[in-house]
């Protein structure tokens, strides 16, 4: 479909949507196509600025980029990595964004960057372009992307900050963080306060350290010193994240999240966890003990898919049902780990990377 800027393009237009919405009944998500042609349909005739379409606009354009873009990589689980643009090559930290980089690689894992100098070069270069992708930004100021991304059909440009974030985030399987400025302390709270209300993942989200710094213990004591001390956040709330200097350990975290959990969705008011094996009951008493606190109502249950989820890629998946509080995600996260450590398991079987 093209753009449009003329006559003929505006005549184009009025052939594409009619073509669509011919077509809209035997799609398989056409409720949702009718809901976005109807917000577009209300606004059309409302008195709103010019400012407000390009908005829109623009913001429609940046997610269509990122959709098409991951859409073929669905199944391949991704880490998000965040750091300053100004590291220099040779700063040791440079090295380990590099070789944690490449280690997720390693380990089937591929890598998202912001495509500019610095930490986000050292982990495109680490994975490689062929297993990472490259979300620049449009700036005032030129960021072209670094030499490790650049050219590639990985890499895309938004002009929004918070259409890239959110790309970030809903790509993401995982985040890392490496010491940086404002940028890196914004994308390290957006990632805590998404986590913490639920709105990514669950994930596991770790702050990597050069041996000898306390970049992030520094903020880690501020956190418990301020936030924690004085009730502003709970008291499981820092076991949202992990601080390492150590890159087996950083990579352990990741991996092991993945060992049992697959993934969750909520079917109404019921927190569906997919787990890659069904878990002995046994290990269901034993959550359904240690965990009882993040129930409104009944208990932790075994299940298979729901009839909503029928369909579904993860339909042959084993499941453990419960309606979830929806407030203590420090708590779930605590739970996820836990089923990953004593879940029985194949290892023969054993792939996180996958989805």
């Amino acid at each position: 479909m093209v753009s449009p800027s003329s006559a003929s393009d505006h005549q184009q237009l009025v052939i594409d949507l009619a073509e669509v919405l011919d077509k809209v009944s035997g799609l398989p998500h056409r409720k949702y196509l009718e809901r976005a042609i109807a917000v577009l349909m209300r606004l059309a005739p409302a008195d709103i600025e010019r400012l407000d379409w390009k908005i829109l606009t623009a913001s429609l354009e940046d997610m269509e980029r990122g959709i098409r873009l991951f859409h073929p990589y669905r199944h391949i689980r991704k880490v998000s990595i965040f750091g300053s643009a100004r590291t220099p090559a040779d700063k040791p930290i440079y090295q380990m964004a590099m070789d944690f980089a490449q280690r997720m690689a390693q380990r089937g894992f591929m890598v998202i960057t912001g495509a500019g100098d610095g930490i986000m070069a050292a982990g495109n270069e680490g994975a490689g372009c062929e297993r990472s992708f490259g979300l620049n930004i449009q700036l005032p100021f030129e960021q072209g992307a670094n030499a490790f991304i650049e050219g590639d059909e990985k890499l895309i440009s938004f002009k929004y900050f918070f259409t890239r974030k959110l790309f970030f985030l809903r790509e993401s399987d995982a985040i890392a963080l490496f010491p940086g400025g404002f940028g890196t302390l914004d994308e390290a709270f957006e990632s805590l306060t998404l986590s913490q209300t639920g709105k990514y993942g669950p994930a596991p989200i770790v702050f990597i350290n050069e041996s000898g710094s306390d970049y992030w213990h520094s903020l880690d004591a501020h956190i418990r010193e301020h936030l924690l001390r004085e009730g502003l956040i709970s008291p499981d709330d820092p076991s949202i994240y992990t601080i390492t200097d150590d890159l087996d350990l950083a990579c352990a975290v990741i991996h092991r999240f993945y060992r049992v959990y697959h993934s969750s969705r909520y079917v109404g008011n019921q927190l569906v966890l997919r787990l890659k094996t069904a878990l002995p009951p046994t290990v269901i008493e034993f959550l359904n003990r240690e965990f009882n606190d993040l129930l409104t109502q009944g208990e932790i249950t075994p299940s298979q898919a729901l009839p909503e989820e029928l369909g579904d890629e993860t339909e042959a998946l084993p499941r453990l049902v419960l309606e979830f509080n929806q407030k203590d995600a420090a708590r779930l996260l605590q739970m996820i780990n836990k089923i990953n450590e004593l879940g029985a398991f194949a290892l023969g079987q054993e792939h996180p990377e996958w989805k």
